[in-house]
């Protein structure tokens, strides 16, 4: 057995509720794009292990309701014994503007319930980097609840093509450059106009 089977370099997680979550959906993507299967269950998720470039990782879907998705992460890591600084969390953002991307090398929940779940269960440790996926504000007075789990339409999936090319890209130089150069790559104001 690959002794980096036992302990993957780095591990990217993506706390969702289990009807609609871009974080899911991008974990898709980089399965999808990276050859990788997402189909063991275990922790209370389904993984996926391969490889991005040379580097081992495993892909990570909670499938706790969201609010619970430290059941899942704190297991894992805890588990594996994987460093937090290897530990990718993406995950939707009310406050960024639609399919906007954000990485960001540690920080709070921000009122999301999902990642205060797993900043709980990871002893409450913040220093764990996130890639966040702008999803707007709801219109009016509708709940954000509701919000949050409604399908996407046509254009909104269009928009989001996109922006999980980006996310992908950004995992890679994550992965094989550094923190660095994938947040210049995804923070930088070229970046965010090429978004909108």
């Amino acid at each position: 057995m690959n002794p980096n089977w036992r302990r993957p370099s780095s591990r990217l997680t993506c706390p969702g509720s289990l009807s609609a979550s871009v974080g899911f959906e991008m974990a898709d993507a980089i399965a999808e794009s990276e050859g990788i299967s997402i189909n063991n269950v275990n922790f209370k998720a389904l993984l996926g292990r391969g490889f991005i470039g040379n580097v081992p990782v495993m892909l990570a879907k909670p499938q706790t309701f969201m609010n619970s998705s430290g059941e899942s992460v704190g297991s894992i890591v805890s588990y594996y014994k994987i460093p937090l600084k290897q530990v990718l969390v993406v995950y939707d953002d009310l406050d960024l503007p639609f399919a906007k991307l954000r990485l960001l090398p540690k920080g709070g929940h921000g009122e999301h319930n999902g990642m205060r779940s797993i900043i709980d269960r990871l002893k409450g440790s913040r220093d764990f980097p996130r890639l966040r996926i702008g999803i707007g504000r709801p219109p009016g007075k509708m709940d954000a609840v509701n919000f949050v789990l409604r399908p996407f339409n046509k254009q909104e999936h269009e928009e989001l093509e996109f922006t999980f090319e980006r996310g992908i890209e950004a995992v890679r130089i994550l992965l094989l450059e550094g923190f660095d150069k994938s947040a210049t790559f995804v923070n930088s104001t070229k970046a965010m106009e090429q978004l909108g």
